[in-house]
């Protein structure tokens, strides 16, 4: 492990590129100015559409700037770039520059060169962000310092020279972030895998590769964690190099945590069963956060005590977007589960609730199928409201469905997010739940799903 100081000592005479400003990247590119380094920020976004506090700021702490649709050339120039996740590491102009000799890294995989303390890491298509909350919740109630990073909390290599070595790394990983990482987790948990991001990776076969990463790399002390009830996941047990812990809502797996037919999680290590709680100490709604627990119940069996795990279960209200409760007006409760970009996620939300729902759909096409959720939709949905470049796409999966004759299931199509809300209050009823479960991203209209969901609450609290 390299240490911090020799690093950034390394760096004094480089001109290091930053590809994209935001959580990622803005106190990086303090830090490194702070540091004496030189700074070149890169975007996209031209003079007059960029953030224009942030410029004036960095350009008087002695940035550089290289703004507009060269800004990648200008990158190439540089002795090392920074890459923000959103930047795909296949793009031909990095591919370019890391075959004249630039080093192309990102703020995560440095990070990982340079943490003192143990990692743990998630990914997955779906579930990523409340397990990578729960294990982080956990240890922190177990006494830990914690750090929470990647896809959530902040960046982390900023602080990284606070840190010491009996502090917790929590973070969690998109396939973006893994696709060029060379360094594993000491525990890497993989939630599951299913189709996602194949507008910007192509194939499955890529997709799964880096999402591999994760684990690839760890050691025979490691701890890897997997869904046992997802067989893409499972094709990967060969690959594990240390000490695999699996859970299951099925069926008791040699080693990991399950739920039991009467709705027990427990714990199995060779054949020894411990109770730990029921299903319905759980403060969150649905069965998927029940797998949430048991993924985090794996990741951290033998480090925490069960008593941490009951009492996170009966005091975790959840994490924002995330099957969210908004409001109730008039007997009708709104959700906003704005993460949903997937129907998987969709799905699990349909299960949440014993009762059909008004759903609020559509977005940003990410080239995945919509026929996993067709059935699902047409049997938990009474209103579909869409919106957005995937509409027509959403509609023909779930009228192609076999469901659809005999599902009863209404069909609008609304322009944007105020017309969406402002349908689902006209027509819904005493009774009735409201979702905002996407399906697609929210590239359409929104730069990130957060703003989207926000909006949504918004527009529902001014009801």
């Amino acid at each position: 492990m390299m240490k911090p100081q020799k690093f950034y000592a390394m760096l004094k005479d480089k001109n290091v590129a930053f590809i994209g400003t935001g959580v990622s990247h803005n106190e990086l590119i303090r830090q490194f100015l702070q540091k004496g380094i030189r700074v070149t920020v890169c975007d996209k976004k031209d003079d007059e559409h960029f953030d224009q506090t942030l410029l004036a700021e960095l350009t008087a702490k002695g940035a550089a700037f290289a703004l507009g649709e060269n800004y990648l050339t200008e990158a190439a120039k540089c002795d090392v770039i920074f890459r923000t996740p959103g930047m795909y590491y296949n793009h031909p102009e990095l591919t370019r520059a890391r075959q004249n000799g630039v080093a192309v890294t990102s703020e995560m995989e440095v990070f990982f060169d340079l943490c003192p303390c143990k990692i743990y890491a998630v990914t997955g298509s779906d579930g990523k962000t409340t397990t990578t909350t729960l294990i982080s919740e956990m240890l922190k109630a177990d006494g830990r310092r914690v750090h929470i990073g990647g896809n959530i909390g902040k960046a982390l290599l900023p602080i990284v020279e606070t840190m010491s070595e009996n502090d917790a790394a929590v973070v969690e990983l998109s396939s973006f972030q893994l696709i060029s990482m060379r360094r594993s987790p000491d525990t890497a948990v993989i939630t599951n895998i299913s189709p996602n991001h194949l507008d910007v990776h192509g194939t499955m076969e890529e997709y799964i590769a880096a999402k591999c990463n994760i684990i690839d790399h760890q050691n025979a002390f490691s701890r890897t964690v997997f869904n046992a009830d997802c067989e893409a996941v499972m094709k990967l047990a060969p690959r594990v190099r240390g000490r695999l812990y699996t859970f299951s809502r099925r069926e008791m797996p040699q080693r990991g945590a399950f739920l039991r037919a009467d709705g027990m999680l427990c714990f199995c290590e060779n054949g020894e069963i411990t109770e730990i709680l029921h299903r319905d100490s759980i403060k969150i709604p649905g069965i998927h956060n029940v797998e949430n627990y048991l993924t985090a119940i794996s990741a951290l069996w033998g480090e925490v005590e069960p008593d941490v795990f009951r009492k996170i279960a009966r005091e975790f209200g959840g994490v924002e977007h995330r099957i969210e409760f908004v409001r109730e007006l008039d007997g009708v409760k709104w959700y906003n589960n704005a993460i949903a970009t997937s129907p998987t996620r969709v799905i699990a939300c349909l299960n949440s609730f014993a009762q059909k729902q008004i759903m609020i759909a559509g977005g940003y096409d990410k080239k995945i199928p919509f026929e996993p959720m067709a059935d699902l939709v047409n049997e938990k949905v009474k209103l579909l409201i869409l919106m957005g470049a995937t509409a027509e796409k959403i509609e023909k999966a779930v009228t192609e469905s076999e469901q659809y004759p005999a599902s009863g299931l209404k069909i609008l199509h609304v322009k944007d997010m105020p017309e969406a809300v402002a349908a689902a209050h006209k027509y819904s009823e005493s009774g009735d739940i409201v979702t905002l479960s996407p399906a697609c991203a929210s590239f359409d209209m929104y730069p990130i799903f957060e703003a989207k969901g926000r909006h949504f609450k918004e527009l529902v609290n001014a009801l």
